[in-house]
This record gives structure tokens, sequence and C-alpha cells, in this order.
């Protein structure tokens, strides 16, 4: 049982990263419909930016809290920006058009991030900096919870707050909603369509730059290609949770993130990935909307 626990709290912290990708995934296919492909990359991009923020803050010799929190504003900060210029350059004039040519040009802006990072930073993986000395602490028996481990499911429960409050109690969480009802009808009452899906990108993409710099600090390498297979885990967080709703995400994330770390500690750990797309299999075959999604009918 002991054993089990400890696996537990294992899958919950692998869960929280792909919950806070999972959330741009759900947040932009509620508004749009679209699944964003190139999420995943912006993660990386924002593990980058956190690598290097980290490198230069620790160097100018800052407490180490501080250098965590100045990395993750400036990580988050930058990747909403690249969020939104993804949105304008790449989506924004498709937006009448099909959504094959939508999904096909989502691919070609992640195959774009990802060979500019190599571009830029080379094919290498990166070590990133140890920011705060990890510690140790026994909960009861052998099970045992590590300072990192506490710090990501704290930053993915903040985080979560902040993203709450933003839909349910300001005026661009109101126009979020709206949009995601009905677009057109939210036109007419005046909402700024074009403005509200551009502040969607920037919040999911700012989520998805707070778990690369989370994931960098885990795992402690990052590398231009790093994006690939927790963006496609986050997707299947995303569907099993019900795309479009923003707690199926998170609960949808901390699922897979448990389940992949049971089957490693069985002694299947080569069957690790494959167990993720085998739940997108079984969701879409029985349960197509979700655990929380809800079925909707369409007119043809």
């Amino acid at each position: 049982m002991e054993y089990f626990i400890q696996q537990l709290i294992n899958g919950i912290s692998v869960g929280s990263i792909y919950a806070l990708i999972a959330l741009g995934y759900t947040m932009v296919y509620g508004i749009i419909k679209l699944i964003n492909f190139a999420h995943g990359d912006v993660f990386m991009v924002g593990s980058f930016i956190g690598l290097y923020s980290a490198r230069n803050l620790s160097n100018a010799g800052l407490p180490p809290v501080l250098v965590l929190l100045l990395s993750l504003v400036i990580s988050m900060t930058v990747s909403a920006l690249l969020g939104i210029s993804i949105e304008r350059l790449a989506y924004k004039p498709l937006r009448k058009a099909s959504r094959i040519a939508v999904l096909i040009t989502a691919i070609g802006v992640s195959f774009l991030l990802e060979y500019t990072g190599v571009a830029i930073v080379g094919p290498q993986a990166q070590g990133f900096p140890e920011i705060l000395n990890k510690k140790q602490y026994t909960l009861f028996g052998s099970i045992q919870v590590d300072s990192n481990q506490i710090m990501i499911l704290g930053t993915t429960v903040v985080l979560m707050i902040i993203l709450q409050f933003i839909v349910h109690r300001t005026k661009i969480g109101k126009a979020m909603r709206a949009v995601s009802y009905d677009m057109e009808a939210a036109r007419l009452m005046g909402i700024n369509v074009d403005r509200t899906i551009s502040a969607t990108f920037a919040i999911g993409s700012a989520l998805a730059a707070a778990a690369g710099v989370i994931f960098g600090m885990t795992y402690n390498s990052v590398d231009p290609m790093m994006g690939v297979l927790p963006g496609l885990k986050a997707f299947v967080a995303a569907v099993l949770g019900g795309i479009g709703s923003i707690p199926g995400a998170l609960v949808g994330g901390l699922l897979l993130g448990t389940v992949e770390t049971e089957v490693s500690s069985l002694g299947y750990s080569s069957w690790r990935d494959g167990v993720a797309f085998a739940v997108l299999i079984l969701i879409l075959i029985f349960k197509p909307s979700g655990l929380f999604g809800k079925n909707v009918r369409e007119k043809v």
C-alpha cells in the first residue's frame, strides 16, 4: 500500500505538468474549435526562456525563490506574446477556412518552432539549473515527497485558482465564455471577438510556459524537440477530461500522470507512452465527450 501511495504522489507531479499544458488545448478548442498542435512547442519555448532567465538571475546573486518567481513571470510573459503572435499571423487569416486547413497550419507552426529552436540553440539537450535545493520529506512509513513535487503541485493549484478567477470574475473571462457559447451572438453584443481569442491564446501559452519551467526543474534537461511527446499526452489528457472543460483538463492530466506512473511501477516502463494513447483510443470509443464534456448535437 505504501508503494502504491508513493507512486500516486509521483503520478500527481507528472500529471500536474500535463494538466497545465492541457489547459491551453482545452481553452483554445472551447473558443474556436481548433486543436492547436503547436501548443506543445510553446511549452518548449517557455522552458528555454525559463532556462536562460534562471541562469542570468542566478548569476546576478538573487535569492533562489525570487529567481524561480521571476523566471516563471518572464517565461509566461514571453510565451503569452508568442501565443498572440501565432494566433494573429497563422490562425486569424484562416478564421473562415476549413478545419483541415487550420489543422495543417497548426502542424506547420509546430515544425517551424521546433526547427527554429534547433537553429538557435542547437539540437543537443541543455542542463536546467537547480534553482531550489531539493529536499526530501517523510510523510509516514517509507512514503516520501520532495520539495520539487510540493512546488509543482503548489504552482499548479495557484495557477488554476488564478485561471478560475479570470474566467468567472473578470470582463475578459465573461467574454471568453460568451464567445465559446455563440461567437456571432457575442459579436452582435459588442464583444471584441478577435481580442478575446488572442487573450485565450495568451493565457493558454502562459500556462504552457509555466509547465515548461517546472518540467525543466524536474528533469534537469531541455531540448528543442521536448515539446512533442508531452504536448501529445496533454492533448490526451484534455480529451480524457472533456476537451473544452477547464476542470476536465486538470482532472484528465492528473489521471493520465497517475496511470503512466503506476504502469511504470509495475515493471512495464516501455509501455508507458503506449498506455497514454491507448487511453485516448478507449475514451474516443466509449465516451467521446470525455469525463466532464457534454454531447452536443449538430445539425447538418
